[in-house]
């Protein structure tokens, strides 16, 4: 019977864990064994005693947990000290951040895990149920839209009082994957203004049937603009120009503009301007998701709320996932035990098929190198 452990996050600021008391059943069910580490779900409100009821081992701590553990599960990469811990040959399965943290991946090899990167699991029908991205960018594009319906200083439907009428919030959401969509999703329940813009043209139908407006360019490059996995393209600069024209007449408007745009293994894009940034009006507020990639944002900066000059708040919120936690663990627990179910033969032994498309794709080291071909050179 294969061990899965789950320790602690170690992170600054994570607030989420890997498996849940439901999960937990499930695994074992499954036929895995589970061990936690004490206090591991109590930042996401998970009692270690409800991992206990779900059948998990407690451990006293991470060397405790990981000391005959076949598969580690985490929301962030290991640090060093549990990479430590880990016998030779240990499943690893967690948002990596491959692209950013290589020394982790390096380490990770260098002790002989075989790492998985939750980010790399494909986009197929398959794979949806495992689609970590996609669940934590949904809880990310709702928080960003509650986040800055809290620090801004007016409401955000229409009221009609007998004191007079209040209008609608204007919301502008820039990039719109699943962290868009919910943003959009979110602000029109709020009762605001939605319009939102994507280099995609196929969002153009999906920003419209949620009742916001579609912003953008849409000229041949426009028309091209997605790969065969959904993901956005890098945009040429002659297209970014005309795009920045284009929305900065309509971004002075705004009083809430919301930017999500990330592509796969590159710093995040330049979506608004120090220019853009100034004509907007005194008391509008900016949230970046994309802001610990480098931000969408000229000016934004990761765990802090900019104001500039002309009186805009800029929030440069990390981990927005992290701040719904007990959500956001339930969500990507079922990411991870769907996983799981690819790690197992039909006799219900610890083998994977690492030819198996979606095993294949999110593979980062095995035998103490780093296989992925992303991450080579």
């Amino acid at each position: 019977m294969a061990l899965i452990a789950v320790t602690k996050e170690r992170r600054a600021g994570e607030t989420r864990v890997a498996a849940t008391p439901d999960t937990v059943k499930k695994l074992i069910a499954a036929g895995f064994s589970v061990t936690i580490e004490a206090g591991a779900g109590l930042s996401a409100a998970y009692p270690d005693a409800d991992y206990v009821a779900a059948g998990a081992v407690l451990a006293k701590n991470a060397k405790e947990a990981l000391a005959k553990a076949d598969i580690l599960f985490k929301v962030r990469g290991p640090e060093a000290d549990e990479i430590a811990a880990l016998k030779s040959g240990t499943l690893v399965v967690a948002l990596l951040n491959a692209y950013v943290e290589k020394d982790t991946a390096a380490a990770l090899a260098k002790a002989g895990a075989t790492a998985f990167a939750m980010e790399f699991v494909p986009r197929i029908t398959r794979a949806q149920v495992m689609d970590a991205l996609s669940s934590q960018a949904n809880l990310a594009g709702y928080r960003a839209v509650i986040e800055g319906a809290e620090a801004y200083g007016r409401v955000l439907p229409m009221m009609m009082t007998a004191a007079g009428t209040v209008a609608a919030a204007k919301i502008f959401v820039m990039g719109v994957g699943v962290a868009g969509l919910q943003a959009i999703a979110t602000a029109r329940r709020l009762g605001g203004v939605v319009t939102a813009t994507d280099v995609r043209p196929a969002t153009k139908e999906q920003v419209e049937s949620l009742g916001a407006k579609f912003l953008a360019v849409e000229d041949e490059e426009f028309k091209n603009a997605q790969t065969a996995g959904g993901y956005a393209k890098e945009m040429s600069a002659e297209y970014q120009a005309k795009q920045a024209e284009l929305v900065s007449s309509h971004i002075a408007k705004q009083d809430i503009v919301i930017t999500t745009a990330l592509i796969p293994g590159r710093p995040a894009p330049k979506l608004v301007s120090a220019e853009q940034v100034a004509s907007m009006r005194p008391g509008s507020i900016i949230v970046d998701l994309a802001v610990e990639q480098g931000g969408n944002v000229v000016g934004a900066k990761a765990g802090e709320v900019v104001e500039t000059a002309n009186g805009v708040k800029i929030l440069g919120i990390p981990n927005l996932p992290g701040r719904i936690a007990t959500d956001a663990s339930a969500l990507y627990a079922r990411n991870l035990f769907a996983f799981a179910g690819l790690l197992l033969n039909k006799e219900g032994a610890l083998a994977p098929d690492l030819e198996d498309e979606i095993l294949k794709a999110a593979l980062v080291t095995q035998g103490g190198a780093i296989v992925n071909d992303a991450l080579k050179g």
